[in-house]
This record gives structure tokens, C-alpha cells and sequence, in this order.
């Protein structure tokens, strides 16, 4: 999709006011980074406070009687262990391959009303699954135009909150619906970097002086606007999967080490029959952490070797460690490498050797209360 073509967020002239570097994501044209650079952005993150827009991320409502009852019977986390207040990360699979159509958050607002928050280019799949299984009563609503996402994110977010007169401080993965700007905002103390931090949904008709606000109480605490390169290097230093490259309709939760996010005592779930064989069996390939031991840096596609004859899988995610500086990554990998050995990663021709680890790569204060 060209860059014409792609859809904008709400905030789409403050970013190019800031200097932004835009790219396309999932069909929306959003910021990579701006004139700090990523590395700056990053760093701003794991010690002070960042502010990125993610609207492009998909929103979407499941209303009516039951609407919390089908979402349970379909997604593959089991909700009846969290209730209104909470928000829950979970997964549509698909029934047959048990392979991942996409990872989401839940808002679980109440039995009969829901906000799930899925990936830009998967929503409207996500959407069609839903709505073609969907019971009488219930409705599931793409409101993926509607609403801007904001994630404030890193140690200083509750003091920024704070300074434009919102409530922060919840347990991890809860939620508060607040108003500012003239308008309501959704905060849940959630994100995609390892940092203690909340994501912010609001109408687009708010996310302006929303965003206006966090940028002018932030400057007392260093706040940097920052874009999606600093989001990717932030999450896979976390070990946090990507849709699309960790996980996908070719690779399931079984293979990407998300068995923690599946409800295995559930009577039912999209995937659930072929995702417990799976499980009884022993998966033939999973997801791997990968350090570098000298200067390499990993990217997706390298191959990954036992030896220099041995095949053993590729490399999903793989950036330079801003934090670390080394490089560091994912791989989908055979079952015969164990974590603390060693691997030689193919980077331009060279064969690079990393050690297998278990992320996160780095401490973060992501569940500090």
C-alpha cells in the first residue's frame, strides 16, 4: 500500500509538525521515529517517561447479553479469571491449525460490554471471525476509525498522568474510565515495552488535546514523543511476539512459548482439540531468545544453525539492544536446542555466534506497584 493511500491518525499533523519520519504499519501511515532518533527514544522510555501514538491499532466492541460468555468460547484466555476493571491479553486462533490469527487485549468493561484492541492489519478478520459465530443478542462493531490509542510509557508516566489530572496507579492490567479534553478517556496500565506505563483510548475528536496535554505536563519529567522503531527495539527486549513474525497463522501459542495465554481448562476455544495434541505431544519447534556473543545483529530471515551444516530454524525478530548494546532476538528453532547453548546465526554471510537465553533480556518495572 503506498503511503497515498494509507489511512492517518487523528494526530497525523502533530507528528509532522514534530518532524516525523513516517512509515506504513498495517496500513496506516504512522511515525517511525522523529529527529531524536530511536535510540534516544528508546532510552527516554527505560528511564524517564515516552509518548508514542498507536492508533493504529484496531478497536472493536462485542455488546449485548452474553457478549462475555462468546468471547470466552472463542478467544483462547480464560476471562472468568479477571472481571470489569481488567483487560487481559488472549488470542483468536484459528479452529482448525490452532495458528494464531492475531494476539489482542480484552477490556472487560462489563458481562455485556467488551473492548477488544487486536493489531491494525488483522481487526477487520478478527471482526468478520466474530461476527459470523456470534450468537443472537450479540454484536460485534469495527471501530477501528473511531478512536485514537496513546501509550505512555516508563518509570515517570504515573507523575505525567498525574500532572493533567489523571488517575493512574492501577494494578497491572486494569483499567479507569476518566474524562479530559472535553471528552472520555479509557487508561489501563498496559504496553508493548517491559516499562511501567498506560495506554489511553479516546475519540478522535480528543486525542489532539489529549496528546497536547501529556507533551506539555511531560516536559518537566523529559517526555519524548517516540515512534514505532523505538516501540519494536523496546518489546523485543522484552521478548514480546510481533503478529506476523513470532506468531502467525503458521505458528501457534504452543510453538511461541504463549501457553500462559490459553485457557486450558476451558471446555472450548477457537483451536482448543488441536492445540492440546499439540501440547501432549511436544511442539517440533519453538520460540528461542538469542544474545549475541560478539557484534552480530540478527534479523528476521537469517538462518540459525547447530553447526555450519545443521539447519535449525530462523530468526523472527532481531534488532540491536539500545540497553544491552549487542544484538539481540527471537527465533522459531527445532526442540533440540536448550536454553543456555549456543547457536551460530547466518548475518550477511557470516556465521555469528549467539547464546540461547529465556527473555526478557532485560529487568524492567513493568509490574511494579
Amino acid at each position: 500500500m503506498s503511503d497515498d493511500a494509507s489511512l492517518l491518525s487523528p494526530l497525523h499533523d502533530r507528528h509532522l509538525a514534530l518532524g516525523a519520519k513516517l512509515s506504513e504499519f498495517g496500513g496506516w501511515s504512522m511515525p517511525l521515529e522523529y529527529p531524536t532518533g530511536v535510540v534516544a527514544e528508546h532510552t527516554a522510555v527505560r528511564t524517564g517517561v515516552g509518548l508514542f501514538d498507536v492508533s493504529h491499532l484496531g478497536k472493536a466492541t462485542v455488546t449485548g447479553p452474553g457478549a462475555a460468555a462468546y468471547l470466552n468460547a472463542t478467544l483462547s484466555n480464560d476471562l472468568g479469571r479477571i472481571g470489569p476493571g481488567r483487560a487481559q491479553y488472549t488470542l483468536c486462533c484459528d479452529d482448525e491449525t490452532g495458528g494464531v490469527v492475531d494476539d489482542l487485549i480484552v477490556y472487560y468493561r462489563s458481562d455485556e460490554d467488551l473492548l477488544l484492541v487486536p493489531n491494525a492489519a488483522n481487526t477487520a478478520e478478527v471482526v468478520r471471525r466474530l461476527r459470523a459465530g456470534a450468537p443472537a443478542g450479540v454484536e460485534v462493531t469495527d471501530r477501528h476509525r473511531d478512536y485514537a490509542v496513546l501509550a505512555l510509557q516508563g518509570p515517570r508516566s504515573d507523575e505525567v498522568l498525574a500532572a493533567v489530572g489523571l488517575l493512574g496507579g492501577f494494578p497491572y492490567m486494569s483499567f479507569g474510565e476518566q474524562h479530559l479534553a472535553g471528552g472520555p478517556v479509557t487508561v489501563c496500565r498496559t504496553g508493548y515495552t517491559g516499562e511501567r506505563g498506560y495506554e489511553l483510548v479516546a475519540p478522535n475528536e480528543v486525542a489532539g488535546d489529549l496528546w497536547d496535554a501529556l507533551l506539555a505536563a511531560g516536559e518537566a519529567y523529559g517526555i519524548t514523543p517516540c515512534g514505532l522503531g523505538a516501540r519494536d527495539t523496546l518489546r523485543t527486549e522484552m521478548g514480546y511476539p510481533l503478529h506476523g513474525q513470532d506468531v502467525s497463522m503458521d505458528i501457534t501459542p504452543v510453538q511461541a512459548r504463549l501457553g500462559w495465554a490459553v485457557g486450558w481448562k476451558k471446555e472450548a476455544f477457537w483451536g482448543r482439540d488441536v492445540l492440546l495434541a499439540e501440547r501432549e505431544a511436544g511442539p517440533r519447534r519453538r520460540l528461542y531468545g538469542l544474545r549475541a556473543t560478539g557484534r552480530g545483529i540478527p534479523r528476521p530471515g537469517m538462518g540459525v544453525s547447530l553447526t555450519a551444516d545443521v539447519l535449525l530454524g530462523q530468526v523472527t525478530s532481531g534488532t540491536f539492544s539500545p540497553t544491552l548494546r549487542t544484538g539481540i532476538g527471537l527465533a522459531l528453532l527445532s526442540t533440540v536446542v536448550e536454553d543456555g547453548g549456543q547457536v551460530g546465526v547466518d548475518v550477511r554471510g557470516r556465521r555469528e555466534v549467539f547464546d540461547v537465553v529465556r527473555p526478557p533480556f532485560v529487568a524492567t518495572t513493568v509490574r511494579e506497584d
